[in-house]
């Protein structure tokens, strides 16, 4: 690590003002800040109380809450798998499937995206923010396993492009960057981004009794379907029992690559929530949301899906995840106490009637964020005009 400190200290004066690559100054020091601490502090004289987390820090804190997914997403791509070609594997032959589909994802995203943020951050001459930390991670959690990396490369620029940098980079958006993403793709490539979903080696097919249909994609067939079973009981007859809650809570299912597990996004959930960095209410709520209208389904009953127990809802699909992870975004949601229950909520809820509702898209997780992402300014006004009515008619002249 000295020779390294060494070497950019040595070229380090070709990056400043007057030097040879000038115009490549932010570009360099976003790579030294990210391998070294910055060697500068603040000038002010006098007594200063700050606060030791930074954006850096606050960036690699939610990396670090999302290790858990990825690292279990790793696992369950490779025993998906085996799974579907009926091959036996050890634990060790399913992370390397897992590690050999995963990681070129991983690096896609944040090849693309860091490129991205290179060239902006050269035109408009201002330092490489952090926030691409935890994007690049993201979009490659939400994404299938089977998708292309081309696919990936071009919904990462679009994402930074479209609904970061056009508002002014990091802090500025009014959209979640990685829900952008998956948007983006959807509704582009939809049939890259939904059905069956796992990878093969080789043009392996599937083994006999296998499919690699979501328990969101069975639930929805089976809500149309003519005399058909209940929801729970289709869930439960494919692959083997797969379907059945205890799984589809730890996450051993088909799905993307990191939404799957609910359990390790509750453990990403205590990490964030425990070190401030994530809001408590807001992940409560969005689940407090989607128990609620689940319940108000199983009083309807119109359909098969509205049957369904209703906490299936909190564990299927990106629910969790994106409870967590995305609208737990503190630039696109909500800022005020009382903004982040109602915000949260009305996620959990606008995701159920997607699923229910619409049979032709059983997910709905990706567009209640992105709609309510809009919508959490407005939150944050009533809810100030709210209490400024309430100090008025409290104060006294």
């Amino acid at each position: 690590m000295n020779a390294l400190r060494n070497l950019l200290d040595k070229q380090k004066p070709l990056f400043e003002k007057g030097g040879k690559f000038e115009k490549f100054h932010y570009a360099f020091e976003a790579g030294e800040t990210f391998m070294f601490t910055p060697n500068h502090t603040t000038g002010i004289k006098g007594t200063q109380i700050k606060d030791a987390v930074d954006l850096k820090r606050l960036m690699m804190t939610v990396v670090i809450a999302l290790i858990p997914p990825l690292l279990f997403g790793i696992y369950n791509v490779g025993d998906m798998h085996y799974l579907a070609t009926g091959e036996a594997a050890t634990f060790w032959d399913k992370i390397l499937i897992g590690m050999r589909v995963v990681l070129p994802v991983v690096l896609v995203s944040y090849t693309a995206g860091g490129i991205v943020e290179a060239i902006f951050s050269i035109v408009r001459r201002h330092p490489i923010n952090e926030g691409f930390l935890v994007t690049g991670m993201l979009i490659p959690l939400i994404m299938p396993p089977t998708i292309p990396l081309w696919e990936v490369a071009l919904a990462t620029v679009f994402a930074v492009i479209i609904a970061k940098e056009v508002f002014g980079g990091t802090g500025m958006n009014v959209l979640n960057v990685a829900m952008t993403a998956r948007a983006f793709l959807y509704f582009a490539y939809p049939t890259d981004m939904s059905g069956d979903v796992w990878y093969f080696l080789g043009g392996q097919q599937y083994a006999d009794g296998f499919t690699g249909a979501t328990a969101l994609g069975i639930a929805a067939e089976t809500s149309v379907a003519e005399g058909s079973q209940q929801v729970v009981g289709a869930l439960s007859a494919v692959n083997h029992g797969m379907f059945d809650f205890w799984n589809i809570f730890v996450g051993l299912i088909p799905g993307s690559i990191g939404e799957t597990s609910t359990l390790m996004c509750l453990v990403g959930a205590i990490i964030l929530v425990a070190t401030g960095v994530g809001s408590g209410r807001i992940i409560f709520s969005v689940f407090a949301g989607a128990f609620a209208l689940g319940l108000i389904m199983n009083l309807a009953g119109a359909n098969e899906f509205m049957n369904m127990p209703a906490y299936y809802h909190l564990a299927m699909g990106g629910l969790a995840f994106g409870a967590v992870y995305m609208a737990t975004d503190p630039v696109s949601a909500a800022h005020t106490d009382t903004g982040k229950w109602i915000y949260g909520f009305l996620i959990g809820v606008i995701t159920v009637i997607i699923r229910v509702l619409n049979p032709a898209y059983p997910e709905g997780i990706m567009l209640a964020v992105l709609f309510m992402n809009v919508f959490a300014p407005l939150i944050d006004y009533f809810v100030i005009q709210a209490n400024k009515k309430r100090r008025l008619q409290r104060a006294t002249v």
